[in-house]
Formats: C-alpha cells, sequence, structure tokens
C-alpha cells in the first residue's frame, strides 16, 4: 500500500500541525498485554488479542446506533463526526472502538474515504470506527481545519462521543484506541493524557507542543508512534521530544529491541508496551503504518 503524499494546503513554519492529504489509504491503556510490532503471534487482521472486557451500558440494546453522521453540540456549536460500525454487528458482543482523527485541513470525510487510514479492511469487523470533524483556527505557525482545542472544546467534545457511543452500542470499555496523522498524531498524543480510557494510541507525525491539555493521567500507556527521519514541517526533533515524554511517563530505560516493521524498535523495562518507529521520510504517512498499528491495537 502506497504511502499518503506530503504535507500540503497550508502552508507554515517547521512544528506547524498541518497533515497531507486527510485521504489515502496508508495515512496513519489499559492493562499489559503483551503488544508488539512483532513480537506476538497476533496478526495483522480483526484478532481477538486477549479476553473481552467489561461491555459498555449499550450491549444488549434493542435499537442500537446505525453508521453514519451524528453531531453533537459543544459550546454552541455544531460537532459532526462519522460513525461505522460493522455490517454483522452484535450487540451482545463488546467491540472495540477506535477513534481516527484527521490533519489540519482535513475532515472526517477524508478518513472515511481513506479506510479510517487503512485500518478499517484490517479490522475484518472487529472494530467500531470513529472520524471525527475539527474546527477552524489557527496559531503563529499555521491555520485551519483541525484539533486547536480552544477552551477544551475538542476534548468535550470526544466526552461527548464517548458518553453517545458507549450508551448506544456495545463498546469493550476496555479496548478504546486513538490514532491520527499530523494534527491527528498531536491528538493522539493529547487524549493520552487527558482521558483515562484508551487502552493505547498510534500517534503519526505529531508532537506535544501545539494543542493545549491537561495532563490529568500520567499512568504508564501503551504507545506505538510513528515520525519521519527528514520531517521538516512538524518536525522530528518535535516527534521525538513527545516520544521522550511517553518513555518518561512508561518508566522506559535506555535500550531498544528491534521489531518488525524496520526500522521499529520496542524499548526496554517499560511499565507498558512503548515502540518509535522513525522512518525514512518527510512529513508523510509510511506505508508500513496501517498493518503495524492495526496488529499493535489488535493484540490488546
Amino acid at each position: 500500500m502506497a504511502s499518503g503524499g506530503t504535507a500540503g494546503g497550508t502552508a507554515g513554519t517547521s512544528g506547524a500541525p498541518a497533515g497531507g492529504s486527510p485521504a489515502g489509504g496508508a495515512d496513519g491503556g489499559k492493562g499489559g498485554a503483551a503488544a508488539g510490532a512483532g513480537g506476538s503471534s497476533a496478526g495483522a487482521g480483526g484478532g481477538s488479542g486477549g479476553s473481552q472486557g467489561k461491555g459498555s451500558p449499550g450491549c444488549g440494546s434493542a435499537s442500537p446506533l446505525k453508521s453514519g453522521n451524528f453531531t453533537e453540540m459543544i459550546d454552541g456549536a455544531s460537532r459532526k463526526y462519522v460513525l461505522d460500525v460493522p455490517s454483522g454487528y452484535d450487540a451482545s458482543k463488546p467491540y472495540r472502538l477506535v477513534f481516527v482523527w484527521h490533519p489540519l485541513g482535513g475532515n472526517a470525510d477524508g478518513i472515511v474515504s481513506g479506510g479510517y487510514n487503512g485500518l478499517k479492511s484490517l479490522a475484518n469487523g472487529s472494530a467500531i470506527f470513529v472520524a471525527p470533524d475539527g474546527m477552524q483556527g489557527s496559531n503563529q505557525e499555521a491555520s485551519g481545519n483541525g484539533w486547536w482545542n480552544t477552551n477544551g472544546r475538542d476534548m468535550k467534545f470526544l466526552q461527548a462521543m464517548l458518553d453517545k457511543i458507549q450508551a448506544g452500542l456495545c463498546i469493550d470499555q476496555e479496548r478504546i484506541f486513538s490514532t491520527g496523522f499530523s494534527f491527528g498524531g498531536m491528538m493522539s498524543y493529547a487524549v493520552g493524557y487527558e482521558f483515562d480510557v484508551f487502552r493505547a494510541i498510534a500517534p503519526c507525525s505529531g508532537d506535544m507542543q501545539v494543542i493545549p491539555r491537561e495532563d490529568k493521567y500520567t499512568r504508564p500507556l501503551p504507545i506505538m508512534a510513528f515520525h519521519g527521519n527528514n520531517d521538516t514541517f512538524v518536525t522530528t526533533a518535535r516527534g521525538r521530544a513527545a516520544r521522550d515524554k511517553y518513555l518518561a511517563r512508561n518508566q522506559c530505560g535506555t535500550q531498544t529491541q528491534p521489531v518488525m516493521p524496520s526500522p521499529c524498535v520496542e524499548y526496554q523495562g517499560c511499565s507498558a508496551p512503548t515502540f518509535w518507529c522513525e522512518f525514512s521520510g518527510g512529513h508523510n504517512t509510511w506505508s508500513e503504518q496501517p498493518q503495524a498499528i492495526w496488529k499493535f491495537f489488535s493484540q490488546f
């Protein structure tokens, strides 16, 4: 699968939260399950990975939510998101829930047309996907539709989505995940500190210097992060700084072990599985991301 394009649309200085095309199939916790990019026997398909966790209030509902567009009113603004429920949905079975956040200038429809960053086909009906829409905003580096989190509005939006989805569908409350590219990667890094519901996150080409957040939760959190080694837009240095914050949070040592896909590594001595994939490239997605992310998520 070919990787997505380089960052385009809104120009900005290095480190701006812009992203490439929001479409394109290659765009790219709780517990201590043995997760890995290549270390376990879990495959890239929709594996069950461990035992099912606690089901949400929506389990058993006679009128579950259907796939489609939904809105929530947040601070007086109507916020859209797209919900994707497997065609063979079983209200008695707890499903994984995966949030896929778009890059700057993107939208939920772009994530949908890109197969939820290439993950939906790999899930094979084992997960419910959510693609939220950001809002217009700007800083000194860039402007456009994204996750500016002004007055906490994007975190409020996430809470509203969680409340609605868990009440209307059977969600495995121990298998909620977040991923996204560029600004979507930034959002995935941020929600891991704002919320205590995520089992694991997979940020792609993001940093932790743009989105305002509160570091409410600091328990170890499984993470598999990706960044191009020659990214001059959301710079590689800023990506490494985000990685280092999670290394400290997860109490990792300095030693690494190579894992597949190369050149990914797993940090040793961590309190939660911690992976870093610094691939050859700039501010673009990597062709190996979808398979690696789904394999990582599916092992929980």
